[in-house]
């Protein structure tokens, strides 16, 4: 039988999502300089909440003071940050209930050796000592403490209302460093083996499920490759997690749903489908690259998957979740697009001055 995106979608736990399309987390340097709840960074995510997203998710939010990565980063790190954690809980569960019936989540991320002590005021840490960008190996004691504070920080969502959290294991921030098989030669345990280099992010995820509630989600996203990771790596690490009974879904980030992957022995193969064939125990597995319509998202579940998660095209267009679902043939605004555009789609002007920096075919 296939699947279609507006078919609803069970966890392991929590509520089911009422279909197949979430948004993706995006950097968007919109929260204040402290990182506090701004209203920039309200409107755009009660935006994409009123446009029909299955699983609304913040950018990245540091779990540490000493874990900030970018200017205007959500920060959820001390209850001094709870009133707008749960402001905007509310008001995503209000505009989501209004809108689809969509679920909200917060990122939990750690910077490591790509945390910016010029913001937090803080020295940069990360899984090995790394004098190229001044960043000193955490200690064993240290790296435990990491654990409390992405326990601590999702604790604090939970209590402010969110569905869930998603551990960002990624695009080489901290979780992500330490499954670096180049660098982490680390041997208290958390490195050297690929299982020791996984320890982290595992610990990470057993201790949040244990100290959050039998209907919190929690999802984890991981780097499929690259960033000192190999395929056979990251696959049976997805797999582990999967069988672990403390994960409710996977977000791999392909960067492009079609690619194949980096490295040469698996050639003519598709990333995504060595993703898709493996065993996961009803654990749902979503992707993200390059999926701005119908087709290409039907198309990933053809192969597979269980969701996809939307990053540009919910930019340009904040309820593409809702036109996807209901419109087999919808295809996304192409860019480049105008500042009044995004404005009008309430993309906030930080959030537009990063992506006409970053992203030289974006905004017009």
């Amino acid at each position: 039988m296939t699947t279609s995106l507006a078919d609803p979608l069970d966890l392991p736990r929590g509520p089911r999502w009422p279909h197949r399309v979430a948004l993706a987390p995006l950097t968007n340097h919109q929260a204040e300089p402290d990182g506090s709840l701004s209203e920039q960074e309200r409107a755009w995510l009660v935006r994409r909440a009123e446009g029909g997203m299955a699983l609304t998710m913040t950018c990245a939010a540091h779990v540490s003071a000493a874990g900030q990565s970018f200017p205007g980063q959500l920060a959820v790190w001390d209850d001094r940050f709870l009133p707008g954690l749960e402001r905007l809980a509310a008001d995503l569960r209000t505009a989501s209930d209004a809108s689809l019936g969509g679920r909200t989540s917060v990122q939990l991320q750690h910077g490591g050796r790509r945390a910016l002590p010029e913001l937090s005021g803080h020295p940069r840490v990360g899984a090995w000592d790394d004098e190229e960008t001044g960043t000193r190996a955490l200690s064993t004691g240290e790296v435990e403490q990491v654990v409390a504070d992405f326990v601590a920080a999702a604790v604090r969502c939970e209590r402010a209302g969110f569905d869930g959290v998603e551990l960002h294991g990624a695009h080489g921030y901290l979780l992500c460093q330490f499954l670096d098989g180049r660098h982490n030669h680390r041997t208290d345990g958390y490195g050297g083996s690929a299982e020791d280099r996984s320890r982290l992010l595992r610990e990470v995820a057993a201790e949040v499920r244990r100290a959050t509630g039998p209907d919190f989600q929690l999802g984890v996203r991981l780097t499929p490759e690259r960033s000192g990771i190999l395929l056979a790596e990251s696959t049976a690490l997805a797999a582990q997690l999967a069988a672990s009974g403390d994960v409710d879904y996977l977000d791999v980030s392909l960067w492009d749903v079609r690619k194949e992957p980096h490295e040469a022995a698996y050639s003519g193969t598709l990333l995504i489908d060595h993703f898709a064939a493996l065993e996961r125990g009803g654990v749902p597995l979503g992707v993200a690259g390059e999926v701005t319509g119908s087709a290409a998202a039907q198309w990933c579940l053809d192969r597979g998957v269980d969701f996809v998660l939307v990053g540009t095209a919910a930019i340009l267009q904040h309820d593409v979740a809702a036109r996807m679902v209901a419109d087999p043939a919808f295809e996304a605004v192409r860019p480049p697009v105008s500042r009044e555009h995004l404005a009008a789609e309430s993309v906030g002007p930080r959030f537009v001055d990063y992506l006409a920096t970053n992203w030289d075919d974006l905004v017009a």
